[in-house]
Parts: C-alpha cells; structure tokens; sequence
C-alpha cells in the first residue's frame, strides 16, 4: 500500500454503527499478514478504522496510524497505541520432487506442526498439509522425538511440475485453521496475536466517537512485531507521541501452567509492571481499571516486556510507555483461544485512559517519576 493520507469527517465518524466484536476477529484471523508481508491485513484494518478515525496514514514500512483529533489548543499532546498486526507463518525454503521444505517466520514450535493445514501463497494460493516422513526414513534418533522444522515438508497433493510452475523459493506459507466458536465467550484461531489486540484497539476508536479529547489519539497497527519490532520503532520515531501504550496478548492460563506466569481467560486484563513500564503510566493505568471495575492483573515483567514497548519505549529521546495485555492460550500455535469480554475490557481501559488526559498529565507524570526508586504508590 502507497504512503496516503485520507480524512474522515465528524459527523460521518459519529454515525459509525459498533462492530459485531467476534465478527470482525473472525475476518482479521482469517487472513494471513506475516511479518513482513503485512498488506492482506492492513487492507482489512484499514477498512474497519476508516470510518472511525479523522485521518488514516501508512508508514513507509507499512505499519498503519490512524488519528482521533483532539481539541485541546497546540501544540497538543499525543498518546499512541499499538497493536503488532502481523503474525508468525513460514517462507518456502527449497522444493524437493514437489514437496516443499519450509523456513520459519517468527517463532514458532515444531510439535504442533504436523497434521497442520496451510495455503501456499504462489503464483495463486495452495491448499497443503504440513507432514512428517516415516521414523525409519529420518536421521537417526529424529525420528524418535520432535521432528525438526528442517523435517517437515507441505504436501499440496499437485504434481512435482506443477508444484515447480507455482511455487518459487521464497514464497508465503501461512496456517490455514478455519476460526471457530468455543463456548459463547472464546473464540480459537491462527494470528490472535496480535489480531485480538487489534479488535481491542478497533473497540477503544468506537469507545472515542463523539467524545471530546484534549490529546490527540493515533492508533497504529505495526508491523513485523515478530521478527525485528521495527514497525513500532519507526512508527513511535514518525509519530513522536508523549506517552504509549503497546496492546499485547499475554499468555493464558490452562492445565498445568503455573498461575504467577500464566492469566485466566474471561477474568482480566494484564498491566505490565518492569523497566519497559513507566511506573507512573501503571499507577494510572490500575487507579483506572479499579475505577471502572475492570479486573486486572499485575503482569511482572522484568527484563522487557517482549512487545512493541520495547521500541516505543527508547523511540527519540525516550517516550514514557505502557503495556496492557490480554491473555490467550496456546501462544504461537494455529489454535490460539481468546475471550472476546478480555478484548471488549482492554478496548474501554483504553478509551477511558485516552477520553481522560488533559493539559496537565504530563507535567504531573514527569514530576512523579524517581529514576532507579520503585515508583509505586
């Protein structure tokens, strides 16, 4: 997508009827948009916040902001938002008598790949199978464990020739898990990280129509989040905004894990607390969610937080920034579970925190922060 600007009007912005929540993650998840290869993706982002947003921008590494306006006097101040829209998948390696070896695009764990479906991103999409030789036919002891990703192969059930017409080293190979309902409440898929913090962030621009905000607020749907985090560098280093705010999935709670690194499903949000956090912006962040009876837990994160707040938070001469996460099972697997009352929580968090900074937050902020104390209230 061409670097462009478009404008939204007001009153065309206040008639904007609120998504179906799980409709629109559906589409989101149903896409690929690897890290890199975002297009497919940011095409259907771009449909869901033009109508919401007084200004759609891209990035020229494709990552896409979009802009509340506020109405305070300028120079205004700006908060920016972040959700990584890409998601992990794997690039065409080499082809061997039409089956295809695979390379990784982010991270990703070969126990869960065999048996997996996938499209073939081509010349046209392919319909494959992520399959694994015979033990016997492997290298000694592999066959006898987790096969490595070097292994496994796609199978497209197409003849070698036709593969080879098709198929170019380098091509896209992206999961192909139809989404599908659990409950009335979960929703499972490919890409929820970080699609479901996207919906998070398309609820909060709903949440902001017709409100009237003294900061500017851009939303930003980043890029290649999985490989280098430098969508959110270069966004957080164009935008320049006063404080951010990175929107991640954290990891979900299930049989076995342990509860102080894991979050249950349906019951919170997370607040990062660690180095990549201004303890300031926390403290806010909590008062907030206490208020508004969101619950929330505590999410300690003491190196870096593994988000895009690791790039925002350095952008320029240092932007104090934030991390509100949601919790998902199953991280980096193509059956990813989410709570779709989790995303509708994180989305009003953050409108409220956006609809309620005036002219005096940042002085404020700057003057609570003891650099190296625990800063806490």
């Amino acid at each position: 997508m061409d670097r462009y600007c478009a404008d939204v009007s007001s009153s065309h912005r206040k008639h904007m009827q609120k998504p179906d929540l799980q409709s629109l993650l559906k589409d989101l998840i149903s896409v690929s948009g690897i890290s890199g290869h975002e297009a497919s993706v940011r095409r259907l982002i771009e449909d869901a916040w033009q109508p919401i947003t007084n200004q759609l921008l891209s990035s020229r590494l494709g990552s896409l902001h979009g802009l509340v306006r506020g109405s305070g006097p300028e120079p205004r101040q700006s908060l920016l938002l972040a959700a990584h829209m890409d998601a992990i998948g794997f690039m065409v390696a080499r082809i061997t008598d039409g089956f295809i070896h695979l390379q990784a695009v982010g991270g990703i764990d070969p126990r869960v790949l065999p048996g997996q479906l996938v499209t073939v991103h081509g010349r046209e999409d392919i319909p494959g199978l992520i399959v694994q030789p015979a033990a016997h036919l492997l290298p000694p002891k592999t066959g006898s464990g987790v096969v490595p990703l070097e292994h496994l192969l796609v199978d497209t059930g197409l003849r070698a020739e036709k593969v080879a017409e098709l198929v170019r080293v380098g091509d896209l190979v992206s999961f192909a898990q139809p989404p599908f309902q659990m409950g009335s409440d979960l929703l499972a898929g490919h890409s929820l990280d970080n699609r479901a913090s996207v919906a998070a962030l398309t609820v909060c621009l709903h949440e902001l129509r017709g409100r009237s905000l003294a900061w500017d607020v851009w939303a930003a749907a980043t890029v290649q989040e999985e490989v280098t985090l430098f969508g959110a560098a270069t966004s957080a280093f164009e935008l320049r905004p006063s404080l951010a705010v990175a929107i991640d999935v954290t990891f979900g709670s299930g049989p076995g894990s342990p509860d102080h690194q894991t979050y249950p499903l349906g019951q919170c949000v997370t607040l990062g607390w660690g180095p990549n956090i201004h303890p300031a912006l926390f403290e806010s962040f909590k008062r907030l969610a206490d208020e508004l009876e969101i619950p929330w837990k505590m999410e300690t994160l003491p190196v870096h937080s593994g988000t895009d707040a690791i790039r925002m938070q350095v952008a320029s001469g240092g932007v104090p920034t934030m991390v509100v996460g949601i919790p998902l099972r199953y991280m980096h697997t193509p059956v990813e579970v989410v709570s779709l009352k989790d995303i509708q929580r994180a989305g009003r968090l953050l409108a409220e925190f956006a609809a309620r900074l005036d002219a005096d937050y940042l002085p404020k902020l700057e003057a609570s922060f003891d650099p190296g104390s625990d800063n806490r209230a």
